[in-house]
């Protein structure tokens, strides 16, 4: 059964490893349920809601690349992705959520309709190689100067633009206490690192009154404020035109550069430097982004923390599916999750 579902393969694969192997992916990219939320929420979406979202789309994204790309890689609502809903799209270019929304759903079906037809793939290899290699980078920067600002580390000038914070804040501090224990915990190979820095700045953050906690189980918050709210009269629009463009490629390169990475960790290339069920994988990650976008995320993609669950021995989908389990058993921690300040995301998103 192991073996149908999940490509299980009984000769060199345990349960126990692929196990194991699901819930050290589950908790190097558990931090995405403190921050996705965090970073929606300043667009103006329900937080709680984003929560349930994240959370769903997570679960049905990773379950298709489990079952039929039988995969040991999980998704979610991609960093950097969901820096640009929030920060270009709805602060900079002044859309609403909605329009955002909209635009993250057209990205995924067209998505969809560039896998099927393989030319998703034809594009990929069509762009020149710098430009590919830049655009990580380039989100990255973009990511750490949005965590160091959320962190009160630097904030806005009127004569440089940016300037440094109030470093005397205890707020501040805190963050700061944050980055350096996650790097420590990184550069250690610490599992779950990221995951562990934000909850050790969350309690620290309690006395400090910078985190405010009532409770850690409760019934999930309803998405009832963010499902399905699309803005259909500026479809036909430039922008959105470059909305959809910016998601589709960023998603593109992000997925093809994670896929490659963690493929080639897993020993799954072969001499021509094909990986087994790339179509199905594309497809998980497209099908995750039109279903995130009508339950009310930004666009879903495939993480490159997965190399930590290979790293463990994962080389199954049934290593997806038990962190697809793990996140429908995150669900019921959201008054955790939600209570995380800003101060303790900060080091996920800068480093």
């Amino acid at each position: 059964m192991l073996q149908k579902l999940f490509g299980f393969v009984p000769s060199s694969m345990t349960v126990k490893r692929e196990v194991i192997a699901g819930i050290t992916t589950f908790l190097t990219m558990a931090y995405i349920l403190a921050v996705n939320p965090s970073i929606l929420s300043d667009a103006g979406m329900d937080k709680g809601a984003v929560f349930t979202a994240t959370v769903i789309s997570s679960v049905l994204a990773t379950l298709v690349m489990a079952m039929y790309a039988k995969l040991p890689f999980a998704l979610a609502p991609g960093m950097g992705l969901n820096a640009f809903f929030a920060y270009t799209v709805v602060l900079t270019m002044g859309y609403s959520w909605q329009f955002a929304l909209t635009a993250v759903f057209i990205e995924g079906i067209i998505f969809i309709l560039l896998t099927l037809t393989g030319l998703r793939q034809k594009i990929v290899d069509s762009m020149p190689l710098v430009l590919r290699r830049a655009i990580s980078p380039g989100i990255g920067f973009f990511i750490a100067f949005i965590g160091l600002k959320n962190a009160g580390i630097v904030s806005a000038s009127p004569a440089t633009f940016v300037t440094m914070g109030n470093l005397h804040d205890p707020a501040v501090l805190l963050a700061a206490f944050g980055i350096l224990l996650s790097a420590v915990l990184l550069i250690k190979k610490v599992t779950g690192a990221l995951l562990i820095g934000i909850l050790v700045t969350t309690v620290i953050g309690i006395p400090l009154g910078v985190t405010h906690l009532s409770s850690v189980l409760d019934v999930p918050p309803s998405i009832a404020p963010i499902v399905m709210k699309f803005e259909w009269h500026n479809v036909l629009s430039f922008d959105m035109a470059i909305c959809v463009l910016t998601f589709l490629f960023i998603d593109m390169f992000d997925t093809i550069g994670t896929l490659l990475g963690v493929s080639h960790r897993a020993g799954m290339v072969d001499e021509k430097g094909n990986i087994p069920h790339l179509t199905e994988a594309f497809m998980a990650d497209a099908i995750g982004t039109a279903a995130g976008a009508m339950l009310g995320t930004s666009t879903v993609t495939t993480y490159v923390e997965s190399a930590s669950g290979v790293n463990a021995g994962g080389r199954s989908g049934l290593t997806s599916f038990t962190t697809a389990i793990c996140f429908v058993l995150a669900l019921f921690l959201a008054p955790l999750f939600l209570a995380i300040p800003a101060q303790a995301t900060a080091p996920a998103l800068v480093l």
